[in-house]
């Protein structure tokens, strides 16, 4: 039988760039559930599946619920008992975490809390993954790289709601042995992004002539940097980490989830990110240098992680982040109306 995966908040971003990985590596059947909020957009997996005959596109199931309510048993007759869960399904803006914490609080933790509950009911369940973010370490410093098992540091309620939702997942595979990994991830960027995101929002912006603001000390002499990563390579690295499923032995503290984190091939400042956007298209760069927490409170100067274990254990990005910036580029050139063209 087919291998059955529910990918929550599969209309997000990044979901929908694992969806479109799946349909063409795997004969999965693939469960997408969203709730529809600013963030989850249906043409993403439209536009994915229309790539594909109809036969296979039935491959594709999208239920609609939001993850505040518990999943009860009306809903879950829908997810047919997946064999899978890769939850990805989260709030995520750090300004809006400022203002409205609790909303965070009630989606990402609530939220989690109410996926784990439906799936520690679920017999032989293969696998849950919590898809985490690298801002539950807070800045950091220059050389330092935050492996997979340092302490947190959470400087905004998104960051802060995220490191919560994790240490559930931790504590229920503790608890009821659910089969948990949770991967660690930065800046991913690629096709069909929301315009206010930095990519196409420099994209955007450089092809119209306009000026870019570029984050930066408080000196406004050092941009802030990033490890950027690809959403095609994103998927590219939950897939190895889901199939290969290559294992660490627990710590001292006798954990069995395992994390890894998925990291881009190189850091680069935002600065280098607009200028090569500008030499994609050909085009002058007309910038600003801003003071980032002045403008973004809450917001760190420099995030990073180390991928130096994913990497040991057989998987790292393949193709260069210029020649990714270049594919992005001309993709939202070519689909202008993913600029709100």
């Amino acid at each position: 039988m087919r291998k059955k995966v529910l990918i929550t908040g599969g209309a997000g971003f990044i979901a929908h760039h694992i969806i479109d990985f799946l349909m063409k590596e795997t004969d999965w059947n693939i469960i997408s559930l969203d709730r529809l909020d600013f963030s989850g957009n249906l043409n993403r997996i439209f536009e994915v599946a229309a790539k594909y005959p109809e036969k296979e596109r039935k491959r594709i199931k999208i239920v609609y619920h939001d993850l505040k309510a518990e999943i009860n048993e009306h809903v879950a007759s829908f997810l047919n008992k997946p064999d899978m869960i890769l939850h990805l399904a989260a709030a995520s803006t750090v300004e809006r975490s400022i203002t409205h914490p609790l909303e965070f609080i009630y989606d990402n933790v609530v939220g989690t809390a109410n996926l784990l509950e439906y799936s520690r009911k679920i017999d032989n369940l293969e696998t849950f993954l919590y898809f985490g973010t690298d801002e539950i370490y807070g800045p950091a410093p220059k050389g330092v790289n935050y492996k997979e098992k340092d302490r947190y540091n959470s400087t905004n309620p998104y960051s802060a709601s995220k490191a919560s939702a994790e240490q559930l997942c931790v504590a229920w595979a503790n608890t009821y042995k659910l089969p948990m990994i949770v991967t660690h991830c930065m800046n991913v960027f690629g096709y069909r992004q929301q315009k206010i995101n930095v990519v196409p929002l420099f994209i955007n912006k450089i092809d119209n002539g306009e000026e870019v603001v570029i984050h930066s000390n408080p000196e406004r002499t050092e941009a802030g940097s990033r490890f950027y990563i690809h959403g095609d390579d994103v998927a590219e690295a939950l897939y190895f980490i889901i199939t290969k499923k290559p294992f660490i032995a627990p710590d001292y503290g006798g954990s069995k989830t395992q994390i890894y984190n998925i990291v881009g091939k190189e850091e680069i400042t935002n600065l280098t990110l607009a200028e090569m956007i500008a030499e994609a298209q050909r085009k002058p760069l007309k910038y600003q240098l801003v003071d980032f927490h002045s403008s973004r409170p809450g917001h760190d100067l420099r995030y990073s992680l180390d991928g130096s274990l994913l990497k040991s254990l057989g998987w790292e990005p393949r193709i260069s982040l210029i020649d990714r910036i270049k594919q992005v580029t001309d993709w939202y050139l070519a689909n202008p109306r993913w600029l709100g063209r």
